[in-house]
């Protein structure tokens, strides 16, 4: 479960606010592109190539990274009043966090130039039209929502979700082919698994099964 930041880790304050607090332009710049290599695009890396699912719990404004690190996460889950925008173009920037990779995916490429390109603020509701979110839920029953979302997720054959997760980003990257066997691959391994044999079993008795992650 990941909340979204948007604070720049070496100084705890806003991103914007730390080029604004930086000595010069050019010190500006330089701690932008560190912030962005060291540290934003990492985070990224790591959530998007994780075996576990990611869920984001969003409850305040997701702006610039902080929507971006929410594009990034498997499910997205949001209260009532958070709030929207990609926001980078609005100030002169271009985009991080992945957001190029992610957003096209999620909403289609003709969405997310748009949204890039004219960045605006969009409500929970929007967003859930737009395919940006997965759920949206009262603010005060967001932590509960999330919390028996991941419940739901961790009682569940976790080694398999990881081989779904490998393959669904696998494919975005690969051939039909490429993708066909790596497909192949993955169920030679989970049809070995202990989650097949008592998913298979319960399936048989007619019962709910009862998954090791294994």
């Amino acid at each position: 479960m990941s909340r979204t930041s948007a604070t720049n880790p070496r100084t705890g304050f806003p991103w914007a606010l730390s080029c604004l607090t930086a000595a010069s332009t050019l010190d500006c710049f330089r701690l932008a592109t560190a912030t962005v290599r060291e540290h934003y695009s990492p985070l990224v890396r790591t959530v998007l190539t994780m075996p576990k699912p990611v869920i984001a719990a969003i409850n305040g404004a997701a702006a610039g990274a902080g929507m971006a690190l929410a594009l990034a996460c498997d499910f997205r889950i949001a209260a009532t009043s958070a709030t929207f925008t990609t926001a980078f173009a609005g100030i002169g920037l271009s985009c991080d966090t992945g957001i190029s990779w992610t957003l096209p995916r999620v909403a289609g490429r003709a969405a997310a130039l748009n949204l890039l390109l004219h960045p605006r603020l969009l409500s929970a509701a929007e967003a859930l039209d737009l395919g940006l979110l997965h759920q949206v839920t009262a603010d005060e029953d967001l932590d509960a929502k999330v919390h028996r979302s991941a419940a739901a997720l961790a009682a569940g054959p976790t080694s398999t979700f990881a081989a779904i997760k490998a393959a669904v980003t696998f494919a975005s990257e690969s051939t039909l082919d490429a993708a066909l066997e790596y497909e192949a691959a993955q169920i030679a391994r989970t049809g070995a698994s202990e989650d097949y044999r008592l998913g298979l079993n319960a399936f048989l008795a007619k019962q709910k099964p009862t998954f090791t992650g294994r």
